[in-house]
């Protein structure tokens, strides 16, 4: 094998190895892209799962504020005047409750029904 031939089989190889090298150079490329998607992936997920959880915890603290708030209660005023009138506070008919707020004022009795419609006693 002469030297002319023998530099062309090494050149030959070089640039095979050129090829060879920007090939992996390449799919190094890809396989970090690839792993950095599955890393942003797993951290979404964590993220979520974070996210549903305090959700749920919201939702918790939420039914529990309603049920508490849900506690039908009038103002010491109206409980005071309807005491005096000898009516319970509860829920009753709107007929019952203007006869037993006749011995009011009209502006004592727009008061009572209004408190009473806001706590939900009557309609």
């Amino acid at each position: 094998m002469n030297e002319n031939q023998l530099a062309e089989r090494l050149l030959a190889a070089a640039e095979a190895l050129e090829r060879a090298s920007a090939a992996f150079a390449e799919q190094q490329q890809t396989f970090a892209a690839t792993i950095d998607r599955i890393v942003a992936t797993a951290d979404d997920s964590q993220l979520v799962t974070r996210l549903n959880e305090q959700i749920a915890e919201l939702k918790q603290k939420n039914a529990e504020l309603s049920a508490g708030a849900s506690r039908k209660t009038l103002p010491s005023l109206v409980t005071a005047i309807l005491g005096k009138n000898n009516v319970e506070a509860g829920r009753m008919d709107v007929a019952a409750l203007d006869k037993a707020l006749t011995p009011l004022t009209i502006d004592q009795r727009i008061a009572v029904k209004a408190e009473m419609a806001r706590a939900g006693l009557i309609e």
